[in-house]
């Protein structure tokens, strides 16, 4: 099995930064990729992006595309998300999530494991 634990949520203002990490521990060498979701009150869990475990290869959502990075280090067994430019709407909590297989990134269901989650908020 593998766990997986977020940290680096804040408060911020609009227009500033802040890194999320997804720590990841266990059978990690399954792992075919980890994602990022987030859900604000009210709204549906929605994707962010995506990245494979070993190619790197990554996914954004259009709503975060030129403003979010998902990275990794595989020596640390953490997957990273700068999120700049930072907007109200990206209030959410912000949830990791990995999968041990492919298919569709942006469909939850593909996601085998899921961590706690850590609260983002942007004020205006």
């Amino acid at each position: 099995q593998i766990q997986l634990v977020e940290s680096g949520g804040g408060l911020v203002q609009a227009g500033g930064s802040l890194r999320l990490s997804c720590a990841t521990s266990g059978r990690t060498f399954s792992l075919y990729g980890v994602g990022w979701f987030r859900q604000a009150p009210g709204k549906e869990r929605e994707f962010v992006a995506h990245i494979t475990w070993i190619a790197g290869g990554t996914y954004y959502a259009d709503s975060v595309k030129g403003r979010f990075t998902i990275s990794k280090d595989n020596a640390k067994n953490t997957v990273y998300l700068q999120m700049n430019s930072l907007k109200p709407e990206d209030t959410a909590v912000y949830h990791c999530a990995a999968r041990s297989f492919g298919g569709p990134s942006s469909n939850a269901d593909s996601y085998d494991y899921w961590g706690q989650g850590t609260q983002v908020t942007v004020s205006s």
